[in-house]
């Protein structure tokens, strides 16, 4: 997928595929996609039966507009076995741990074809080891030849591998964050944040959200319900730069400017490159939109 779609991938939820009451849980949530996790959420000894559910419940459906992905464990611990299971699954997209560098997204892509994956699965990796955080332009530049279709952030793992704290403002991070977001743009790729493990400080998941979002990114990934509402509030285009960008929109549609390169709007200077960037933030409000709404309680409810 193309990062300049307005199909909305604000809220990206990880739940742990071995726990079906959080699946069926998934199935109500206002989230945009779904990530059912045999990797980290899963404990050892259930990692079988944990695929054999994945499928399971892939094939029950009724995940309605939510993107439903699956996260495999790394190739080097069981991700070759997954991806042999999951081929069955109708899924969005496989999402990779523990990605290195170019060779990794090269072999993941070419097992999902050998596998006979459909050409519409894609493939999205983890920026999340020190390798991959180097690599990451190389990365990237495998859209053009695999899979590709989004990077995701892991700063879990990373802090885990470099000793880089996770202090709020993330000030040791902004360098990754700079440097994946760029790496994705220039392939047209998705960009997703990595999760708050403040699940229950939503002071800091709201700075991060507003982090990720000045840095470009399309959404963020979330380990709980209850982190919704706020990156979805985030991630969506404001009232103010709806209006804004209507604004700039008609205001190059009139005719008496049919030849302008740049025009005063609201007090402002607009070029032609700002309308494009409003009729994409017109047509992500309007995507955002056409959703079907979630149930009213569909954010509440005990923890997965």
């Amino acid at each position: 997928m193309a990062s300049d779609s307005p199909t909305p991938l604000r809220s990206v939820l990880y739940m742990p595929a071995s726990n079906a009451r959080a699946v069926a849980k998934a199935r109500g949530l206002d989230c945009d996609a779904v990530v059912l996790d045999l990797e980290d959420a899963v404990a050892p000894a259930m990692k079988a039966s944990a695929r054999t559910a994945l499928v399971a419940e892939a094939q029950a459906g009724g995940f309605g507009h939510r993107r439903l992905l699956a996260r495999i464990n790394a190739l080097a611990d069981g991700g070759e076995d997954d991806l042999a299971v999951l081929a069955a699954a109708p899924l969005d997209a496989v999402l990779a741990p523990k990605v290195d560098d170019a060779a990794d997204v090269a072999a993941l892509s070419a097992a999902m074809d050998r596998l006979g994956y459909a050409p519409a699965v894609a493939l999205w990796v983890m920026i999340e080891t020190p390798r991959a955080a180097l690599a990451v332009e190389r990365i990237a530049d495998m859209a053009a030849t695999t899979r590709l279709a989004a990077l995701v952030l892991g700063l879990n793992d990373l802090a885990k591998d470099t000793g880089m704290v996770q202090a709020p403002g993330r000030a040791a991070f902004v360098p990754v964050l700079s440097a994946t977001l760029l790496a994705a743009r220039a392939n047209g790729l998705v960009a997703l944040d990595g999760v708050c493990n403040a699940i229950d400080d939503g002071t800091r998941l709201e700075e991060e959200c507003a982090q990720a979002r000045a840095f470009g990114y399309d959404g963020k990934t979330l380990i709980h319900p209850s982190q919704l509402p706020v990156a979805n509030r985030a991630f969506a285009p404001s009232p103010q730069d709806l209006a804004e960008a209507e604004a700039i929109v008609a205001a190059f549609a009139d005719p008496a400017h049919a030849d302008a390169g740049a025009l005063r709007v609201n007090g402002r200077m607009a070029e032609r490159l700002h309308r494009d960037m409003a009729l994409r933030l017109i047509a992500q409000a309007a995507a955002i939109a056409a959703r079907s709404p979630a149930p009213p309680h569909a954010e509440s409810g005990p923890s997965i």
